[in-house]
């Protein structure tokens, strides 16, 4: 993160850190059970940071409350640890699997939180930004309020985003009530019922997805077109209704063939009606 925000650090000491580091350890493991463990991780990691803060270089408060948060982290992890358990046989295997474990845990969400920090960093750039420098992931915090924020204030009040927003919003929610309105009988018709042809709607219900999307779109442009349903949101609803109906009745039927039907037997003996079983 410190890279990132365009921080050189020129003199670390990781040397002392890590003695620092070894003392902290040994001294939480001393300390065992003396000293409540919420008071004993956030006494000791705050001691940790002052420590780091003083014999390291100048750097923002925001580093110092990142270095805190580790420490409190992997203090936390030490309290599988005492003066008893480092006496049990295969100790040392023990805390070099917990290390590996801990360092892939904190790669692998390194990995896979980036491409989210790139994606939060460039939202606050402008467009001649990205163009001169498009590998600069470094937030300028001296900035006011309102430079920072720039691009927000462009795309809500020069293009109108919140209107779009608001219009997605409306078709997804809307999308989502009306596929389970019907999916749901649909689903439990196929996962309950016997009638004839239910092998192969069961078995072909995924059809739709043989053909690409794009495909579909000229023959869709042009009956919504003469329907009226072109630029409307009624028009969304019914195109993507459609396309996500299908999976969600061949998942949904999936899930229903897994529910015992004993349930269903006891909800018929208190008098439900189907659609109160379902």
């Amino acid at each position: 993160m410190a890279t990132l925000q365009g921080i050189n650090f020129t003199n670390l000491n990781i040397t002392l850190v890590f003695i620092i580091s070894i003392l902290l350890s040994f001294v939480f493991v001393l300390i065992g059970d003396r000293i409540n463990h919420l008071i004993k991780i956030f006494s000791l990691s705050f001691l940790f940071s002052i420590s780091y803060f003083y014999y390291n270089e100048t750097s923002p408060f925001w580093y110092i409350l990142g270095v805190f948060l580790i420490t409190l982290f992997f203090t936390n992890k030490l309290k599988n640890y005492s003066m008893q358990s480092l006496q049990e046989d295969f100790i040392s295997e023990k805390i070099i699997f917990d290390f590996i474990t801990l360092f892939g845990i904190a790669f692998f969400a390194f990995v896979i939180l980036f491409p989210f920090y790139i994606m939060l960093v460039t939202s606050f750039k402008t467009q001649i930004a990205l163009l001169v420098n498009p590998l600069d992931f470094s937030l300028d915090f001296t900035k006011s309020f309102t430079e920072l924020f720039k691009s927000y204030f462009v795309i809500f009040e020069t293009y109108n985003f919140g209107r779009y927003i608001l219009i997605s919003s409306a078709v997804s929610i809307g999308t989502v009530i009306v596929t389970l309105l019907f999916a749901i009988p649909a689903a439990y018709a196929v996962a309950r019922l016997n009638f004839f042809g239910k092998n192969f709607l069961s078995t072909s219900i995924l059809i739709i997805y043989m053909f690409p999307a794009i495909v579909l779109v000229i023959p869709l442009y042009t009956v919504f077109s003469q329907l009226g349903l072109r630029n409307s949101v009624f028009g969304l609803l019914i195109v993507y209704t459609a396309t996500t109906l299908p999976v969600a009745i061949y998942m949904l039927q999936g899930y229903f063939k897994s529910i015992p039907k004993e349930i269903e037997d006891a909800g018929i003996m208190d008098g439900q009606n189907w659609f109160g079983i379902i």
